[in-house]
């Protein structure tokens, strides 16, 4: 494969560079959310998104027919990295997730109602598939959906836990079983649900990294039968596609490599006990480390990128190898900075007396986050030991 990015491709990253910088606002851009700006509700947040979407960006790779630009994927490769690396909001999960669910799987009604809205980012979602007894196996959810055919629709019961944004999103995008006898994968239906109906309710949960995470219950919700998407107990398949997508997407390279030059740079100039850094053979052989390991977790992304652009079934094999490598050596990295800091790298981050201004301990509490999102590393290890390497499941 190439490791190479074409003139057309360099110049289009120079354009996202260049809108960054003129759009550049540190209440919108910050590094040190680590990846998570994604997740912050504001004015200036959704009006930057709103930029993004009269770019044309949102939907580069959509089918013209709605509304995309039917653009390779290296491109939204290209600008979702270019955003994370000045900690920006990414083009998120309306533009990923849901919407290309919907263009592959969801009914006229659906994409006419969503897909326009999602293009100028006028509609937020929240995604509901883990549950308190399922954790990342989105196989194993319980949550119950009966169908009621006096009213034309279903009726959830349950519980969902971690649902990103559903303390501020419009929508919830919800796998529930509605078909509890059949075997698990094939029992699960997908729907479309506004936040404010009856019967929901959101209970934030703060969490290690200073972010917000949600409890959702469902109390004898309903949803009319036209907002399930695409075919009855296909659920689990649907969300299968996307889970390749968002393991990739959301937990970009750009933000690590970024982290990465901050150890690298404090190295080269800090001292111990009178001695520079960098000249400790320990400290040196600790950077040589992260630093070919940030090459692999680079690589990796690169080849999933190459696979899936070369068509055929989706790349989960290596959606799942490249999760697990970066998300792993992004808290190695963690560690690691916070190590070599010393006792001050337990500074909070913004303290500017500190090494890396504090850096090293707000990523010390981010990176575990990373690791379970997305499906956790014990899931990606069985995807890839049962899928790619062909091993038994009880193995």
């Amino acid at each position: 494969m190439n490791f190479e990015f074409s003139e057309k491709q360099q110049a289009f990253l120079k354009e996202v560079q260049d809108f960054i910088e003129v759009h550049r606002d540190p209440e919108v851009m910050d590094v040190t959310r680590e990846n998570m700006a994604q997740l912050v509700d504001t004015p200036k947040r959704r009006a930057f998104m709103k930029k993004l979407g009269e770019q044309g960006w949102l939907g580069m790779t959509w089918p013209k027919e709605y509304g995309g630009g039917e653009g390779e994927g290296v491109y939204e490769f290209l600008l979702n990295e270019a955003l994370a690396r000045v900690g920006a909001p990414q083009i998120g999960k309306g533009v990923g997730i849901i919407g290309k669910t919907l263009i592959r799987h969801g009914s006229e009604k659906l994409k006419r109602e969503f897909l326009p809205k999602i293009l100028v980012n006028d509609v937020e979602f929240a995604v509901g598939y883990s549950e308190p007894q399922a954790g990342s196996d989105a196989a194993a959810m319980q949550l119950k959906a009966e169908y009621d055919p006096a009213r034309k629709g279903w009726v959830l019961n349950g519980q969902k836990i971690f649902t990103t944004s559903a303390h501020f999103a419009d929508w919830n995008w919800v796998g529930a079983r509605t078909d509890p006898d059949q075997p698990k994968h094939k029992g699960i239906s997908l729907f479309l649900m506004r936040m404010d109906q009856p019967g929901l309710e959101v209970q934030r949960m703060p969490t290690l990294g200073d972010e917000i995470t949600n409890q959702v219950f469902f109390n004898d919700c309903f949803v009319d039968e036209e907002y399930m998407v695409g075919e009855r107990g296909k659920g689990f398949q649907y969300i299968s596609e996307a889970l390749d997508l968002e393991r990739f997407t959301m937990f970009t390279y750009a933000p690590i490599e970024q982290r990465l030059e901050v150890l690298q740079a404090y190295v080269r100039s800090a001292e111990r006990d009178g001695e520079p850094l960098k000249d400790d053979p320990i400290i040196r052989s600790k950077i040589a480390q992260l630093t070919a390991q940030a090459e692999a977790a680079r690589c990796l992304g690169l080849r999933f990128l190459s696979t899936s652009m070369a068509g055929g079934a989706a790349p989960t094999v290596q959606s799942s190898q490249y999760k697990l490598f970066a998300t792993e050596f992004s808290k190695r990295l963690a560690n690691e900075s916070v190590n070599i800091a010393g006792p001050g790298g337990q500074l909070r981050v913004h303290t500017e007396e500190g090494p890396m201004a504090g850096r090293s301990e707000m990523t010390y509490r981010y990176t575990v986050i990373d690791t379970v999102g997305g499906g956790a590393s014990e899931i990606q290890k069985n995807i890839i030991a049962r899928r790619g390497l062909g091993l038994p499941k009880n193995f």
